[in-house]
């Protein structure tokens, strides 16, 4: 199983799509690999994804340069050392062909070429290196994540390509498709894997060797973890106990950068207990709302306050929780035991866009809020045919949130401790889906692992 490769058609159709949007020239850079240690040794590189967006390829170094209808890739040209050390490169000629690019020119021309066309726009890069890069280019400073204080031809150039990149054409959604099946088997391998006296490491390696087998590289540093309540733990030195939740959240990303984000949560001994499973039950009925409610025109917020609606009343049916629901809701119930953002917009990047800040994630007039839990809603737009958004809800016991009265005053009241204590054996639980908008509604790439936690024991059970 390989990853699919996108026609150079669709490029060109993306690259169309710009120039109807653009009234200048305008510049995107791949960036620069970053060396570690020393200059030759380098971190894997991963081109700039909105290069990548209307490249197809992490050429690094590279640029493209869109002017009066035309788009000119400037990239080095292979030398006779490369066949040595790095093996054969294309020519600029065959990138020309095999990209369908009007124009491929030697990366030394690009300032000659900057100079002629005047003012060009540009989108911050991702590190100082290649920020450097871009301000002697264009003679001006381009700062790394600068996205939300664009203006001028910038914040133009980046509106027109939020607008493209929002709504997935066929051949991303191909992508996409790809990235999320070969993951979702990468959760299922780690379901397989897990055994008590195990390590979380050992249940990494096993998810990890099926993206690395499909050709797929991490969208994300995976989390794998018994410590669920921490939402992003990156280290796997844990051992695994009878009675440990597993929280893994890991996503493949293809060859031209296009991303899967998936969690689940599985127990340890292969069986949840009776608590585990009360408060799994809850998440998941939220997560299941929450997916249902997605479909063109629905308003992304809106989502998020399903999510928190069907956590609180989770849990007052559970007698975590006393009183009234929407009082409960009111005084900032959902954010002590949920208190992130239900999701996030999916493609290129694993949290697509983000670069650009909430110019990406945020429709025209709409703001974040400053309520604690809320104010990490990364995304608060119309929903349209063809936009991907992760569904995550959850729920977490973490000790700086629910001893802390910050948080928890206007509900200590009606917060039933004891009831809590019972379910101690409950550090994290998330459940995450990657959901397609459609013209009927939606479709969830990500379904082909299970989630239901009787499909989750069954699948653990037949593990070797």
């Amino acid at each position: 199983m390989s990853a699919p490769v996108t026609d150079a058609t669709a490029l060109v159709a993306r690259r169309a799509a710009l120039h109807q949007h653009l009234s200048g020239p305008a510049l995107l850079a791949a960036g620069a690999p970053l060396s570690r240690n020393f200059p030759a040794n380098t971190y894997p590189f991963r081109a700039s994804s909105h290069f990548l967006y209307f490249a197809g390829r992490p050429l690094a170094e590279a640029a493209l340069l869109f002017h009066d209808g035309r788009t000119t890739l400037f990239a080095h040209q292979p030398d006779a050392e490369d066949a040595l050390w790095h093996g054969p490169r294309p020519s600029l000629d065959q990138l020309r062909d095999d990209m369908q690019l009007d124009a491929v020119k030697p990366l030394g021309a690009l300032d000659a070429a900057l100079a002629e066309v005047g003012a060009v726009a540009t989108l911050p890069t991702e590190d100082a290196r290649s920020a450097a890069w871009l301000s002697a280019r264009l003679g001006r400073a381009v700062a790394p994540h600068s996205g939300a204080q664009l203006d001028g031809a910038d914040a133009r150039l980046a509106d027109a390509i939020i607008a493209l990149r929002s709504c997935h054409d066929e051949a991303a959604v191909t992508q996409l498709s790809f990235a999320a099946q070969v993951s979702a088997k990468a959760h299922i391998a780690g379901m397989r894997a897990t055994r008590v006296g195990g390590s979380e490491h050992e249940v990494t390696a096993a998810m990890l060797q099926v993206l690395r087998a499909a050709g797929l590289d991490d969208a994300y540093g995976p989390i794998v973890t018994v410590h669920g309540e921490v939402l992003h733990c990156h280290e796997h030195n844990n051992p695994l106990h009878d009675g440990d939740l597993l929280l893994a959240d890991v996503g493949g990303e293809t060859p031209e950068g296009w991303a899967a984000d998936i969690t689940r949560v599985w127990p340890v001994s292969g069986r949840y207990s009776a608590t585990q499973r009360a408060i799994y039950e809850v998440v998941l009925q939220a997560e299941k709302n929450c997916i249902a409610a997605v479909k063109p025109g629905a308003r992304y917020r809106s989502i998020q306050e399903i999510a928190k609606r069907t956590i609180v009343d989770g849990l007052v049916q559970l007698g975590i929780f006393r009183g009234e629901l929407d009082g409960l809701l009111e005084r900032g119930a959902a954010a002590v035991f949920f208190p992130h953002g239900v999701g996030h917009l999916l493609g290129l990047d694993v949290h697509d866009m983000e670069d650009l800040g909430d110019r990406a994630g945020y429709a025209p007039g709409r703001k974040r809020a400053t309520n604690f839990g809320d104010a990490f809603l990364r995304l608060d737009r119309d929903l349209q045919v063809g936009m991907l958004v992760t569904i995550e809800p959850g729920f977490y016991q973490v000790p700086g949130i629910i001893h802390d009265p910050r948080y928890v005053a206007a509900v200590e009241a009606d917060f039933n401790r004891d009831e809590l204590a019972k379910y101690s054996d409950v550090r994290g639980i998330r459940i995450e889906d990657d959901v397609l908008v459609t013209a009927a509604g939606h479709r969830v790439l990500t379904s082909g692992v299970p989630k239901e936690a009787n499909d989750i024991e069954a699948l653990m059970a037949t593990a070797d």
